[in-house]
């Protein structure tokens, strides 16, 4: 049987090394699927309403900056409150040590017991990340509390969110800048290639085939685009 990774020592260092460095393809896949989601439904609106190309560049540059940018910061925001909310736990852990040890070491206690430590190896365990203040705060934070030992940095996540957004957004509103004729076909299709390739790059992180992935992806994608192309030619008559 073919394993995912080798198990020597040295391929175990490195690999554990890797795993433990900040992640930011969530924010490219976040990104990325929303951007070409958000665009693509006001072009296909645009487009039902029987608009010109050139109201649909201008609403869809609009939309790149304007979305792109809340989305970028609501992630920035969202990663910046974790890392805070470690800092001011890790504070807490650190005051209830240094006035509460007995207590804390029987909360460590207790933890390592419901993971079926017993007798001498509980409390040689017990005795040795308490021997380290550091090592018992990172244990409490992340056995109490739940919280990532590996925090992304909130300007590259904020960063990574904003350029897939538009470069995935961009692609909707390419055959209008253009131009070339049947310019909705062609910005369903590539768009539709969009959403099948991230999600297809998703599949990397989960248990689904990359095809069965892409397929999802793309279906809910174009599901959207068809509800907003539905909606703004229903609407036509307003504009």
């Amino acid at each position: 049987m073919e394993l995912e990774h080798s198990h020597d020592s040295d391929a175990i260092t490195r690999r554990l090394a890797e795993e433990n460095k900040p992640n930011y393809i969530r924010d490219w896949v976040y990104g990325g699927i929303d951007g070409a989601v958000t665009t693509f439904a006001i072009v296909a609106g645009v487009v039902g309403a029987q608009l010109s190309s050139g109201i649909i560049v201008i609403l869809g540059l609009a939309n790149l900056l304007a979305d792109g940018f809340s989305m970028a910061a609501s992630n920035y925001s969202g990663t910046k409150t974790e890392i805070d909310d470690r800092a001011r736990l890790r504070e807490v852990e650190k005051k209830h040590i240094l006035h509460a040890p007995e207590g804390e070491r029987e909360e460590l206690r207790q933890i390592l017991e419901a993971k079926g430590l017993h007798g001498n190896a509980l409390k040689e365990a017990v005795d040795t990340i308490t021997d380290n203040h550091d090592v018992w705060i990172d244990t409490m934070l992340s056995e109490e509390y739940g919280l990532a030992s590996t925090l992304r940095s909130p300007w590259r996540s904020g960063l990574a969110t904003f350029a897939s957004f538009c470069i995935c957004g961009a692609v909707p509103l390419t055959p209008f800048v253009l131009p070339v004729s049947n310019a909705l076909y062609w910005a369903t299709g590539l768009t539709g290639v969009v959403f099948f390739l991230i999600g297809a790059v998703k599949a990397r992180w989960a248990l689904a085939p990359w095809w069965r992935s892409g397929l999802e992806t793309f279906l809910v994608g174009m599901l959207a685009a068809s509800a907003a192309y539905v909606v703004g030619y229903l609407l036509r008559g307003l504009a």
